[in-house]
């Protein structure tokens, strides 16, 4: 029996599917998320003042104040500046805990691929049990283990995020070596790292492609909320997560301090998950 309602949904999910393909929200996403990372990438050159500066004598400067475009914070530094360099700390930490679950991730699952059966049988216990755990309680256990600061935030999501890795990397693996042409080049006696490369490899990449930009946005908004929670990045260090826990006291007397830190989170997550999506579009419109 159809439940009520059911309909309503399932018609405005396919119409918020049709307009996530639409071109135009697509190139916001991806013009988006290229001007970010170059204003990441620039801001020792864009940023018009150091981000730990303080002018004690202008806070609470309100945007478009002369000399700050997006006014002061409490200690009087300018926030576009420590904008621009929370940025920075923000794309950091998920290219490279991204890059740890990858690199852990992979090995798992090609191991539990092609190892003996009790390895598949034990990785996949692991990679279970740590699945088993809210991904946000787990970082901040290893981040307590390991202390607080920039490389143990991301080691620690590099760990967390390894297990979706490795699972996704075991079952694609064993999909694509499954596949008649894999096996005709079995037959034919092609040499395994030439079938792996050529012909298993290509298969994984989109999946894989489209879970790490998951993970990429996953890593941002972790990344700020421990720093949001005070056991992330470290003061003075930028962070948009420091920079909206600075403006959760002064949100009715300072409001533009939570404005920009809050939408530049917004729209790089936004931007990456609309990117995986059009990826994870094309990869099953292609099969």
């Amino acid at each position: 029996m159809i439940k009520p309602g059911y309909l309503q949904r399932s018609s405005f999910q396919r119409q918020f599917r049709r307009r996530v393909r639409q071109p135009g929200i697509l190139a916001f996403a991806a013009v988006t998320l290229i001007l970010l990372v170059l204003i990441a990438l620039l801001a020792p050159v864009l940023a018009p003042h150091p981000p730990y500066q303080q002018h004690l004598d202008a806070r609470f400067q309100k945007p478009f104040t002369q000399g700050f475009l997006l006014g002061t914070d409490s200690l009087g530094r300018d926030v576009l500046s420590r904008l621009m360099y929370g940025g920075r700390s923000a794309f950091i930490v998920g290219l490279v805990s991204t890059g740890i679950a990858l690199i852990i991730g992979a090995t798992v699952g090609i191991l539990a691929s092609y190892g003996p059966r009790w390895m598949d049988s034990l990785f996949m216990l692991l990679m279970d049990g740590l699945l088993a755990m809210p991904t946000i309680l787990m970082a901040v256990a290893i981040v307590a283990v390991f202390g607080y600061g920039l490389v143990q935030v991301m080691l620690a999501m590099g760990i967390v995020f390894s297990p979706l890795i490795a699972r996704l990397m075991r079952a694609e693996l064993k999909r694509a070596s499954g596949q008649d042409f894999v096996e005709a080049e079995i037959l034919v006696n092609t040499p395994g790292p030439e079938i792996f490369f050529t012909a298993i490899l290509p298969q994984v990449f989109p999946p894989l492609l489209v879970q790490l930009t998951s993970l990429f946005a996953a890593a941002i908004t972790i990344e700020a909320s421990l720093s949001f929670l005070g056991i992330g990045i470290q003061p003075p260090g930028s962070s948009w997560g420091i920079m909206l826990d600075n403006a959760r006291d002064y949100l009715i007397s300072a409001p533009w301090l939570a404005f920009p830190p809050g939408i530049a989170l917004a729209l790089a997550v936004y931007s990456l998950n609309t990117l995986g999506d059009h990826i994870n579009d094309l990869f099953h419109r292609h099969h």
